[in-house]
């Protein structure tokens, strides 16, 4: 039970760590600001309103009594309340009384003088209006044969501290959060910058403008970040290094056994041995070429589309048939995702005799389909035909044209992209190579 209502509540929630943080400190702030104004508007300024109110129709009911007295002089009456209570009294001839009460139930000063004025007058006897005047509320009594219009000074209902008092609750509120905002974003930028450089180095591109901010764990962990960067890179250039090594030691003695395959007589068996040097050579190089999918080239922004379709065209084949959408940019390392592409349609067409290649964008997606009629991979290789000199004995079969490193330079430049490379049944009953890249 708890454990779904935490889940419902987290659907809810932010999901980056600044507004998080945020939410953190501007609820607490608000929740009191909003316990503090409700309290002081309930038991001071509510009641405070009432009191003024009553009040004031104890006054107006004062005044219709002595101006009932016959023995009152009448003019004496309205002068005495005008001059000492502040009340402008007019008299004015009516019969009907026909005014429409203006139901304004979310005022209080409406509320507390209509509550006061019909439990001491009646009702349809009064009629009251704080909206005629900005100063001034106009109550008209009925009396007689007309009634009575009071000009009631709005002062005397209400207290302007209500309004001195939600200024102050609520500017330093808002000044309260503009700080912690402006705290907050100093706090979450250097994480963001780490998330950035982190993701930025995953994808092979150089990130000497990294430099370790903030608080003390944030800068920790990028220190640490920084450390395996650096010892990645090491590592990196040391196997560099090392297979150019062995690629210099092992064509020297490759070229000379070619030399010497020149003073075999017997061609079958010189045929044999030239076919054997040419697979060393080969496997050779494509070794050299899967260690170095992750050389170190710049990234730009370029047509994929334009990438794609003059890679089907150097083919100069038929039976590649391409639906592209146009105009779709992308930031990456061009010559590397054309080798990835190659590979794959270098594949398709060893196996199969129809390739069709589809690009399509959705949203900050991109979605490439290589399809081909060959014989297709078993759904359990799916996941081995990735591992680097990896071959299938059935399926596409055996061949000594290639050495199992295809696919895994196509995944690996994929993957340093930020995409990833998914295997499936092709609508031609063939393999479907489904790539996935962020826009």
């Amino acid at each position: 039970m708890f454990y779904g209502l935490t889940k419902f509540v987290k659907n809810f929630l932010p999901k980056r760590l600044f507004y998080r943080a945020l939410l953190i400190v501007a609820v607490p702030v608000i929740l009191l600001q909003l316990l503090v104004t409700i309290v002081f508007f309930d038991s001071l300024w509510i009641k405070t309103n009432k009191g003024m109110t009553r009040a004031l129709v104890g006054e107006i009911d004062t005044f219709i009594v002595a101006f009932d007295n016959e023995n009152n002089d009448k003019d004496y009456i309205i002068d005495l309340f005008s001059i000492y209570l502040d009340l402008n009294i007019k008299y004015i001839q009516d019969k009907e009384f026909n005014f429409k009460l203006n139901e304004r139930w979310f005022s209080p000063i409406d509320r507390s003088l209509r509550r006061e004025l019909k439990s001491s007058i009646g009702n349809n006897k009064f009629w009251f209006s704080t909206t005629d005047y900005l100063e001034l509320i106009n109550i008209r009594i009925k009396y007689k044969k007309g009634y009575f219009e009071f000009l009631v000074p709005r002062d005397r209902v209400t207290s302007s501290s209500a309004r001195l008092f939600g200024l102050w609750i609520s500017v330093p509120a808002i000044f309260l959060i503009f700080v912690a905002i402006l705290f907050l974003k100093n706090q979450t930028r250097p994480i963001t910058n780490l998330a950035k450089a982190a993701e930025k180095f995953g994808r092979g591109e150089e990130v000497d403008d990294y430099r370790p901010s903030g608080s003390l764990e944030i800068r920790q962990a990028g220190y640490e970040f920084d450390k395996m960067r650096k010892r990645i890179l090491r590592h990196l250039n040391q196997r560099s290094e090392m297979l150019s090594g062995i690629s210099h030691d092992l064509r020297t003695p490759l070229t000379r056994m070619k030399l010497q395959l020149s003073f075999i007589k017997d061609k079958e068996i010189s045929s044999k041995l030239s076919d054997d040097i040419s697979e060393m050579e080969k496997m050779l190089n494509e070794y050299l070429q899967f260690t170095s999918s992750s050389q170190s080239e710049k990234n730009e922004v370029f047509d994929l589309s334009k990438l794609l379709n003059e890679t089907v065209e150097r083919y100069e084949n038929d039976s590649i048939t391409k639906d592209l959408t146009q105009n779709i940019l992308i930031n990456g390392r061009k010559n590397l995702l054309k080798r990835s592409f190659n590979n794959i349609i270098d594949n398709g067409l060893k196996y199969g005799k129809i390739i069709n290649i589809k690009l399509n964008k959705n949203g900050k997606n991109i979605f490439i389909l290589i399809e081909d009629n060959g014989p297709g991979i078993p759904k359990e290789e799916y996941e081995n035909v990735f591992k680097p000199f990896y071959k299938i004995d059935k399926g596409r079969g055996e061949t000594k044209s290639s050495v199992g490193l295809g696919l895994s330079i196509a995944s690996d430049i994929i993957r340093s992209h930020g995409g990833y490379v998914k295997l499936d049944k092709s609508s031609m009953n063939g393999l479907g190579v489904k790539i996935f890249l962020p826009a």
